[in-house]
């Protein structure tokens, strides 16, 4: 599809659409470049105000994933126009708040009129030309680290099946909540050679982008991925989401050696985490000095499946 899109040459666009990065990068002058992107999805929560939060907390986390600094946002929403207003008031009010604590700015939005509720937020960042992380330059010998816990889509279908433990809803929406920036500003300390964050497409999906925009194969030990509390249980009950099931139809091609279980790699994530390729020794300081950060993998020479799973 984005093949058919004419190609705009400008000297300036460091990352464009070609890699299916997680953000737009065009240097404004030797010393600075803008990092643009947006996102915006139905209500995973109950609660407006925590949606509202988690929504701003994973459009920033593009910006995160190029080792950016996100600046200003604009809001991205879709609601009835009979619509709850308090409800909207405090969607608006829970995305606000997470974009102060980010120190990002929201200058305004635009809204629609649409019975079912979106909201998200274009958010617009800086980094120096010379630092950015795109997802194109993984190097065989790197190790592979990701940042957060697995398997927020399974908890949100199980939360809306009733079958979900409150625990295990509360410890899903904290991860959701939780900024990328520490992860992003722990990683700049080191010699990162790929980055992007986990989000709709799942681990596979999103390592698989990794893989081709590098040119590499991921090695992947499923069993050194760390779940989110209850995440396992509900998956082996059914309580898989719709986007599981084409993330995995999507991406399988690609894919050697996945069990039942490990189809929570599949699962689509909001507000995940970072995949990080780096050098191993590296990827041991990482480790130090971001605790929630842990090694998942390694980067090997291209084979012909894309992606090994142990």
């Amino acid at each position: 599809m984005l093949a058919r899109i004419p190609r705009v040459t400008d000297s300036n666009v460091l990352v464009g659409f070609d890699t299916a990065d997680d953000a737009g990068v065009y240097r404004l002058t030797p010393e600075c470049a803008l990092v643009q992107t947006v996102d915006f999805f139905t209500p995973i929560v109950d609660d407006p105000f925590t949606f509202g939060a988690i929504a701003a907390a994973n459009s920033l986390s593009d910006v995160y994933a190029m080792g950016g600094r996100p600046l200003t946002s604009l809001s991205v929403l879709c609601y009835p126009v009979k619509g709850d207003l308090d409800d909207l008031s405090e969607i608006l009010a829970g995305g606000a708040e997470k974009m102060r604590e980010a120190g990002c700015v929201v200058l305004g939005g635009h809204s629609v009129n649409d019975e079912e509720i979106k909201f998200g937020y274009a958010v617009t960042g800086t980094v120096h030309p010379d630092r950015v992380k795109a997802n194109a330059g993984a190097r065989p010998g790197d190790a592979l680290v990701f940042t957060k816990r697995i398997g927020t889509g399974v908890i949100s279908t199980a939360l809306k099946r009733g079958i979900a433990d409150p625990a295990h809803v509360a410890a899903a929406i904290e991860s959701m909540m939780t900024l990328n920036r520490a992860a992003c500003q722990a990683m700049l300390a080191f010699d990162v050679h790929g980055c992007t964050d986990v989000t709709g497409f799942g681990l596979i999906g999103h390592a698989r982008e990794l893989a081709l925009a590098s040119n590499v194969t991921l090695e992947i030990d499923a069993s050194s991925i760390r779940f989110l509390p209850g995440a396992v249980d509900y998956a082996r009950q059914g309580a898989v989401p719709g986007g599981l099931r084409n993330n995995r139809d999507f991406a399988s091609c690609v894919v050697e050696g996945v069990s039942v279980v490990d189809d929570l790699l599949y699962d689509p994530q909001t507000s995940g985490g970072l995949l990080i390729s780096l050098p191993e020794a590296d990827a041991a300081a990482l480790e130090r000095v971001h605790p929630a950060a842990y090694r998942i993998g390694r980067v090997l020479a291209p084979e012909h499946f894309r992606i090994r799973i142990l």
